[in-house]
């Protein structure tokens, strides 16, 4: 059972930036694609990036288009999110999502129920 571990959250000014990690805990044959999600309380969960694990392509919300960059060292089966330029509005938990999916064509899911696996989140928070 593949597990998934989040790390390099925390507490910084708006502007500043902040880099996540995610680190599956085991190989999968079945990584369609790995996502980070973010989530505020009292609110679903919602896109923020997301790339396909074969290919490579990243994917973005608009919100954090051009601030935000999402990687993956598959010698690690880690993902990465570079997060520039961070706002206020950007603070929350930020959660690594595993989604299965076998993928053809250039898009990926980008609702939570669709990611089968999570890690325990990490908090960002940007204050103003």
């Amino acid at each position: 059972q593949v597990q998934l571990v989040e790390s390099g959250g925390g507490l910084v000014q708006a502007g500043d930036s902040l880099r996540l990690s995610c680190v599956a805990s085991a190989r999968t044959f079945s990584m369609g694609a790995m996502g980070w999600f973010r989530q505020t309380p009292g609110q679903e969960r919602i896109f923020v990036a997301a790339i396909t694990w074969t290919d490579g392509v990243p994917h973005y919300a608009d919100s954090v288009r051009g601030r935000f960059t999402i990687s993956r060292d598959k010698s690690s089966d880690t993902v990465y999110l570079q997060m520039n330029n961070l706002r206020p509005e950007d603070t929350a938990v930020y959660y690594c999502g595993l989604d299965r999916h076998t993928y053809s064509g250039n898009y990926v899911r980008r609702t939570s129920r669709d990611y089968e696996v999570w890690g325990q989140g990490t908090q960002v928070t940007v204050s103003s």
